[in-house]
C-alpha cells in the first residue's frame, strides 16, 4: 500500500469531543483535511457549529451536536444521530475533558468529582457506545486525550491539579485496558498524551509556570496549532494498523527531562 493511502481518511466518519475549540479543533481540522467526515459534539454546541462551518471548505461532511459526556442518554443520541446520517463509526477522539486547580488537602470533593466524571467515566461511556458499534463493524479506531500529567506527580507550583492528574493517569489504563479486550474485534484504543499547548484550558497554568515548562522542555517552545494533526492523523489511519494499547506523548520533550 502507497504510504499516502495509509494515512488516507477519505469516506471515514470520525466523532471528536470536544471538538468545537483546543486541541479537539486542531485534531478535528486535521481529520476533515485527510478527508474524513466529522461529527463534532460538546456541551456548548456554538462551538462545535462554527469549526464544523469552517470544516466543510474541505469537502467533507459534518455535524455539531449537543452533548454532556458524562449522561449516557446525550451519549447515545450521538452515536444514533452518527449512524442515521453517515451509517458507521470508524473513529472517536475521547477530547472532552476539565480540571481544577487546588492543593490536594483543599480539594473539594464536587470538584474531584466534577473532574473524575468527565475525563475518565465520559471517555468510558463514549468509548462503550462507540466501541458497540465497531464491534459489530469488526473496526475501528479510538484515541483517548490523556495528558503528561497523567505519567506522574507535577510541581505544585506549576499544576496543582490533582483530579485531573489522576483522571489523565487512568485515561492511560483505560486505552491498555480497552485495548486488550477488543483487539479480537480488530478495534485500535490508543491515548496521545500532550504536553503544554496554549488553550482556554491551559491558559492558567501557563501564565503561573509558563518559564518553569519552558525550562524542562527540550524544544523550548509550547505546542502549535498544527502539533497534534500528525500525531492524531497517525492513530486514526491505517498507519497504526498494528500500534494498540499505546500512550503518544506529543510534549516537546518534557517528559525525557531529568
Amino acid at each position: 500500500m502507497h504510504v499516502k493511502e495509509l494515512f488516507n481518511l477519505q469516506g471515514k466518519t470520525a466523532i471528536i469531543t470536544g471538538g468545537g475549540r483546543g486541541l479537539g479543533e486542531q485534531i478535528a481540522k486535521a481529520f476533515a483535511e485527510a478527508g474524513a467526515n466529522i461529527v463534532l459534539c460538546s456541551r456548548k454546541v456554538e462551538a462545535c457549529e462554527a469549526v464544523s462551518a469552517q470544516l466543510q471548505e474541505n469537502g467533507v461532511e459534518t455535524l455539531a451536536l449537543k452533548c454532556d459526556i458524562t449522561n449516557s442518554e446525550d451519549v447515545q443520541q450521538v452515536i444514533e444521530k452518527t449512524l442515521g446520517t453517515f451509517g458507521k463509526i470508524d473513529i472517536l477522539v475521547n477530547n472532552s475533558g476539565a480540571t481544577w486547580g487546588a492543593p490536594a488537602e483543599e480539594m473539594p470533593a464536587e470538584a474531584w468529582k466534577k473532574v473524575i466524571d468527565v475525563n475518565v467515566t465520559g471517555t468510558f461511556l463514549m468509548s462503550q457506545a462507540a466501541g458497540r458499534e465497531m464491534i459489530k463493524q469488526k473496526s475501528g479506531k479510538i484515541i483517548n486525550i490523556s495528558s503528561v500529567a497523567g505519567l506522574g506527580g507535577t510541581d505544585p507550583k506549576v499544576m496543582d491539579t490533582i483530579g485531573y492528574n489522576t483522571s489523565k493517569g487512568a485515561v492511560m489504563t483505560l486505552t491498555k485496558d480497552l485495548a486488550v479486550k477488543w483487539g479480537q474485534y480488530n478495534i485500535n484504543v490508543n491515548a496521545i498524551a500532550p504536553g503544554f499547548f496554549p488553550t482556554k484550558m491551559s491558559k492558567v497554568v501557563l501564565e503561573q509556570g509558563g518559564d518553569a515548562i519552558l525550562g524542562r522542555t527540550p524544544l523550548n517552545r509550547f505546542g502549535s496549532e498544527d502539533d497534534l494533526k500528525g500525531a492524531a492523523l497517525f492513530l486514526a489511519s491505517k498507519a497504526s494498523d498494528f500500534v494498540t494499547g499505546d500512550t503518544l506523548i506529543v510534549d516537546g520533550g518534557t517528559h525525557a527531562f531529568t
